[in-house]
């Protein structure tokens, strides 16, 4: 693929005053560009031969991930790749097959079961301030309800949860998640000239960023006040997914800005398996990286419960919300909320960007 300047804004759009340099990573040809695999490395700790193996044996994670879930169907347990090994872990409950790329463990309990467990969960009603969420831990087979360390209004629903099912178990945290909309002066986009957040990813027509970043029909501009669209469609709390409809004249681009000088390329949005690499980009803190530690998870925000989030060790801060999440040149999601920060760390979930899609028949924008 040749290199090609392109008049684009932040990770996907507009009219900014930026252009993509000459030195934008190719991804046809690499898994990720020198400058993604630097953040990395600075992030996971690894050097770079080792980060270049990580990569290869992650893509192959994720294809034999779906090999197994259509092998072993209704006994599938749920998987995860393990650093260590270099392989995908496959959990079943029932006879142990021989999955190439992978090692099958036995397991108690199946996906399945252990996702109904969790949606009896989010069926329970509105979670105390002290539950901050619940999801299944592929790992350890059960389900896992985190509290507050020393609230007092939790008993009442931790007990309706553990009666669901023996496979709840209770983890206490001192952290409460937040979502990291904020209100400062800089870019990337604005809601109603108040509110910041970042955005996405290009979609025809727009881009998708977080619901909590604004309702329907808000006027989001540029960091130099021009126009950008409107809100089209927004969830949240219960989902926190955005569409913003774009206007005449705002160039849509396959690309997610790093804040290093460099904008990354797009080229599809195949998810990645728990255990994978993974970088986000936002407008307040840049690229940052880390690993997916679980997925279809249930935060309990001040502001509601969100289902479905992809759980990470990726620091965030205000004004990343909506951001890029990236695996190689694979869009993930877009960053919904967590804890922490990113001087002494910190947690954050994404939304996953295909259920998005999928919402309200989106198409990404594709290298």
């Amino acid at each position: 693929m040749k290199r090609k300047l392109i008049p684009a804004l932040l990770a996907a759009l507009t009219t900014l005053s930026f252009t993509v340099p000459a030195q934008a990573a190719d991804l046809e040809t690499t898994i990720v560009s020198p400058d993604m695999s630097r953040a990395l490395q600075r992030d996971l700790g690894v050097t770079q031969a080792e980060m270049n193996l990580r990569l290869a044996q992650e893509a192959s994670a994720a294809n034999t991930e779906t090999a197994a879930r259509k092998a072993l169907g209704e006994s599938f347990a749920g998987a995860w790749f393990d650093p260590a090994v270099g392989r995908l872990v496959v959990r079943t409950t029932g006879k142990k097959l021989d999955l190439p790329g992978a090692d099958v463990r036995t397991a108690s309990r199946s996906l399945k079961a252990l996702d109904a467990v969790k949606a009896g969960i989010d069926r329970l009603g509105t979670a105390p301030k002290g539950v901050t969420g619940w999801y299944v831990d592929v790992r350890s087979n059960d389900v896992v309800v985190t509290v507050l360390e020393n609230a007092k209004d939790t008993n009442a629903f931790v007990a309706q949860a553990k009666a669901l099912d023996p496979a709840v178990r209770v983890v206490e945290t001192t952290e409460q998640p937040r979502t990291f909309a904020d209100v400062v002066g800089a870019w990337p986009y604005y809601i109603n000239n108040a509110a910041r957040c970042s955005i996405g990813f290009a979609v025809r027509n727009g881009f998708v960023t977080a619901g909590h970043c604004g309702g329907p029909g808000a006027r989001t501009t540029s960091h130099n006040n021009e126009l950008l669209g409107y809100v089209n469609q927004s969830i949240f709390p219960g989902r926190d997914m955005g569409f913003v409809a774009t206007v005449g004249g705002v160039n849509l681009h396959p690309l997610m800005y790093g804040y290093d000088g460099l904008y990354y390329y797009v080229y599809g949005s195949n998810e990645m398996p728990v255990g994978a690499s993974i970088c986000r980009s936002g407008s307040t803190t840049g690229m940052r990286c880390g690993v997916v530690q679980g997925k279809n998870q249930t935060v309990n925000y001040p502001q509601g419960q969100v289902f479905g989030l992809t759980g990470t060790n990726v620091c965030a801060e205000g004004g990343d919300s909506g951001g890029s999440w990236l695996s190689a040149n694979q869009a993930q999601g877009v960053t919904s909320g967590g804890y922490g920060n990113c001087t002494s760390g910190g947690a954050t979930w994404f939304q996953p960007v295909n259920p998005i899609l999928g919402q309200w028949g989106l198409s990404l924008v594709t290298a």
